[in-house]
Parts: structure tokens; sequence; C-alpha cells
């Protein structure tokens, strides 16, 4: 029976999730998990986020990490993680660095740091809410930006993982080119950079109806030996653990032999397929 773990989970702490942290750490108790990291987003500036409906607020991070604790103490058969989300936008570098060793330096400090690229530019490219602006995008443009940008933040030693790896697809626009050139840019830099990619299930729930990444981006990745996390990208708590086993094939395909959860400084453990 394979171990199940879910590395990126969020909670109604972001504004754009449904349920408590008691609730989804509840959810993984029931579906027998064995570990789970709790992922928040990282609190936005206020000119991109207005309405605290993208991250979660600054002034919650003290809470939110001390109630990760309390999970843990009620839930001894959980490994349950502390980590964090953060968006990468170049003209930011320099304050989220200096946010997350403040917060790395805690003794109840996140273990795990997620990097993501949402923005490109101003535009929220996988905002439902924003869709209609694809209409007016050059879709090979938007891969190539999103590609440069996605290439950046896995060098930039901000990151621990770099979480799903080709969301630009997540509607479903397709470029024109052969993709493989980006692929092989993107394996390289999450080599080069020393960070972990996250199979995520999420597209599975998306119009583009597959895993981030898909399998020949996974295959790259694999090639260029660099490990991989798993994880659900859950905004309910029904989510939590979605379709986990079909990651774990799609990584047994690509050549991986183990999933990698998060033990503190730095380190992981090997979750085997």
């Amino acid at each position: 029976m394979r171990e199940l773990i879910d590395c990126h989970i969020h909670t109604d702490r972001c504004g754009h999730a449904e349920g408590t942290l008691g609730e989804y750490v509840q959810s993984a108790a029931n579906r027998g998990l064995s570990g789970m990291v709790i992922t928040e987003h990282l609190a936005l500036p206020d000119a991109l986020d207005p309405d605290r409906t993208l991250s979660m607020p600054a002034c919650q991070l003290d809470d939110y990490l001390v109630e990760i604790e309390l999970m843990r103490e009620r839930y001894p058969q959980l490994e349950i993680v502390a980590g964090l989300e953060a968006d990468y936008i170049p003209s930011l570098v320099d304050e989220v660095r200096q946010v997350l060793a403040e917060a790395r330096s805690r003794a109840d400090g996140p273990r795990m740091v997620l990097g993501s690229v949402h923005f490109i530019g101003e535009w929220v490219f996988d905002d439902p809410n924003r869709i209609s602006e694809w209409e007016n995008r050059s879709v090979e443009r938007a891969w190539t930006d999103y590609f440069e940008l996605w290439c950046d933040a896995a060098r930039c030693g901000l990151f621990d993982v770099m979480a799903h790896p080709d969301l630009v697809k997540k509607f479903g626009h397709r470029p024109s080119f052969d993709t493989a050139g980006l692929y092989a840019e993107a394996a390289a830099a999450a080599a080069e950079g020393g960070v972990l990619i996250e199979v995520s299930t999420a597209g599975l729930r998306k119009p583009v109806g597959e895993l981030y990444p898909g399998q020949e981006l996974l295959a790259a990745f694999c090639a260029a030996g660099v490990q991989a996390t798993v994880g659900s990208d859950a905004h309910h708590p029904d989510e939590v653990g979605y379709r986990i086993d079909a990651a774990y094939d799609a990584m047994a395909q690509a050549g991986y032999t183990y999933a990698s959860f998060p033990v503190g400084d730095g380190s992981y453990r090997r979750v085997d397929l």
C-alpha cells in the first residue's frame, strides 16, 4: 500500500480557499495521509492584492504558524509541516527574501517554501476572473514570458520547491511552437538553482485536465536530476490528497523512484512510489 503525502495545501486564510486548518488536517487524517505541508500564500503588496483575495494578510503569519504547531500536537499520527507559497515577482525579490529569512529563523518557521509564478507583469494569468485577457494576448508570448520568469525564480535562491511548473497551460492555451526548448531550459534552471519541483494534481481539476507538469516536462526534470514533491494545491478540505496516486504513476513513468517530503533543515525523506 502506497504512503500518501500532500505538500501543497491552502486554507481560508488566503482569501480564495474554503475551510479552516483544522478541517484540512481532519480530512488528511480521514484519508489516511501520513504527511502534509500547509503552504499558505505569503502576503502580496496591497497594490497587487487590494481585497486580500490572493494571499494571506501579513498580520496573520504569526497566528498561522502557531496554529500549525497546535495541529501537530493534536494529530501526532500525522507529519504536519509548516510551509509557505511565495510569488516570484522580480521587483519584490529583496523584500520577499527578508520576510522569508525572518520567518525561517523562527523555531516554528516554515520548513518548505514553494515558489510560484502567477504574474506576468500585472496580469494574473491563471485567475478565472481574468481569463478574458487571454483573448488579447499572444499565447506564444505568454508561454515564453512565463518560462523566462519561472527559470529566473528557480535560480534566485528564494525557494525550496517550484510549484505547478507549467501553470501557464491551466486554461488549455498552447503555443504553436515546439515547447521542448522551454522544457529543457526549465529543467536546467531547476538543476542549477538546486530546487525541487512539484508534481501537482490540481491541473486534473482545471480546464487543461492534466498534471502540472505534463509528462514531457516531468521527464526532462527527472533526466536533469531534479527531485520532486507531490501536492494537490487543495483549496477545500475535500481536495486534500486529491489523486496523489496519479502523480506517483506519472513520476514512475518519467523515471522517478520516490517523492520527497520535507523534514527540516533543507532535508527530505523519501516516499517510495
